[in-house]
């Protein structure tokens, strides 16, 4: 028999579920909100994992990045920014028409440095690079050079964090986190975002520059160490087999997902748990990942690993195309201890030092990943937090830059034996198409398949994204495919 409503010219027949809700005053919802609830922690439900893969705004030009930072500061007068003038005007002050000229220390009126080691044209673009990088040179053709970048700090940490996550301030999402975030992994077995830092030191504001800010704390960085345990606490105990570890993780997965049923929302209890499965996932994964028996030994001696010089950091580049052809999304090498490419005394000596370290690797890294075909669909980036100032600083030395600089990228369909913009002439200041740096992560996003305005994350009443309120697609550095 159908249950009544008693609602004149209401319909008789109603169901269970509005009965309740209108009975006792609404008590009755109460008790059908309690009765769904346990029906749902009786499916024992965990949080899906966060790093399945994700439809991107637009077709893109990249699968996957490996971000190149050169910490310090590497001097883009230099490297790849040659500049007449400032040859031709060595050991003079900057001219007046500059103007005033921001510094950390007073090196404003210093004699003007002349670039320490020559340009040439390179390849058949002509590319003009500094003799300091013999082996990128070879690679001129492939090289997207923006000349035009320009940041919003003097100093280390706050420029560090900037050039990862869009704002000076600590605390904010990484470019890797928000590029895990919205596009998840082609890899359930390994992080979406994995981090190989110098093993010489730590960076100028540490590990937040690759955390996940107010994203879920799944979306930050990963560190892989050097060496044979590249995570910490991956491998078991002898004594615990395969077998029963797999039976104390079903029954700590039943147990958070009855604890999660009533914390859905914590965003930090959901990593937890994800990390335990990922954790045991990885114990198989990561051990083969950094094994390089199998590589050959032509690849070993391509990535510089049988020289004293290159050997770490081009373990950490060969590690890094591992890392890219097993699905990982986002992989960020650094070069540069504390001080690493910061050439306050001596940019002979330092980049003479830090050249030839990475030089000869990241060329191997660009050429390995154009013979196995990976170079189409991946965007390389090489670039630090700022360069160098034209004025020299102890004699031979530079001081930070960030109101001029120069970011390279390589891969993905950008124009290849390409300068976009410029600084002025004597390479102080972004002057012809300037590129903020939120320009440069609207333009990594864009290549990826997202647009940087759609991909937000609701926090403290608004949606914040990486690019903040501003940012724009520098399009003419990225080929016909790719419409403005």
């Amino acid at each position: 028999m159908p249950l009544t409503s008693f609602v004149p010219g209401h319909d008789d027949s109603v169901s269970r579920r509005h009965w309740l809700a209108q009975a006792g005053g609404g008590f009755g919802s109460l008790a059908l909100a309690a009765m769904l609830h346990d029906e749902a922690r009786a499916g024992k439900s965990l949080p899906e994992s966060p790093f399945a893969p994700k439809q991107p705004h637009h077709p893109p030009r990249a699968q996957r990045v490996i971000s190149l930072f050169m910490h310090g500061g590497p001097s883009h007068v230099d490297l790849f920014d040659p500049k007449p003038d400032l040859a031709r005007y060595a050991g003079q002050p900057i001219p007046d028409s500059y103007g005033e000229v921001m510094t950390r220390r007073k090196v404003a009126k210093n004699p003007l440095l002349g670039p320490v080691k020559p340009f040439r044209p390179r390849g058949e673009s002509g590319l003009e690079i500094s003799d300091f990088l013999p082996h990128m040179a070879t690679m001129a053709d492939d090289l997207c050079v923006v000349r035009s970048c320009h940041g919003d700090s003097v100093n280390h940490p706050q420029s560090v964090y900037q050039m990862n996550t869009g704002s000076i301030l600590m605390g904010r999402p990484s470019l890797g986190s928000w590029v895990a975030y919205g596009l998840g992994s082609e890899n359930q077995n390994l992080p979406a975002f994995l981090v190989l830092p110098d093993p010489s030191g730590g960076i100028k504001g540490g590990p937040p520059a690759w955390g996940s800010g107010y994203l879920p704390a799944t979306y930050q960085g990963t560190t892989l160490r050097p060496g044979p345990s590249p995570l910490l606490h991956l491998q078991p105990p002898e004594n615990v087999g395969p077998a029963r570890q797999r039976k104390a993780l079903d029954l700590v997965r039943r147990m958070n997902a009855d604890h999660f049923a009533d914390r859905s929302e914590d965003s930090e209890l959901a990593a937890r748990i994800n990390s335990y499965e990922l954790a045991f996932r990885m114990q198989t994964a990561a051990p083969e990942l950094v094994d390089l028996a199998g590589e050959t030994a032509a690849t070993l001696e391509m990535y510089g690993i049988n020289d004293r010089q290159t050997r770490q950091f081009g373990t950490r580049c060969l590690l890094a195309r591992r890392l890219i052809e097993r699905g990982v999304r986002f992989v960020q090498l650094y070069s540069g201890d504390t001080n690493g490419w910061d050439a306050h005394k001596d940019v002979m000596e330092n980049h003479t030092m830090m050249c030839g370290r990475t030089d000869k690797p990241v060329t191997a890294l660009m050429t390995d990943l154009k013979q196995r075909g990976l170079m189409d669909d991946t965007l390389v980036i090489w670039g630090g937090e700022f360069g160098r100032m034209p004025m020299s600083e102890q004699g031979t030395g530079r001081d930070h830059n960030p109101w001029g600089f120069t970011t390279v990228f390589a891969g993905a369909g950008v124009k290849g034996g390409y300068a976009y913009g410029a600084t002025d002439p004597i390479g102080l200041r972004a002057e012809t198409n300037p590129v903020h740096i939120h320009d440069l992560h609207a333009t990594i996003l864009w290549i990826l398949g997202m647009d940087h305005e759609q991909l937000t994350f609701f926090h403290n009443g608004r949606d914040e994204r990486l690019t903040d309120v501003s940012g724009h697609v520098v399009h003419d550095i990225l080929g016909s495919q790719v419409s403005s």
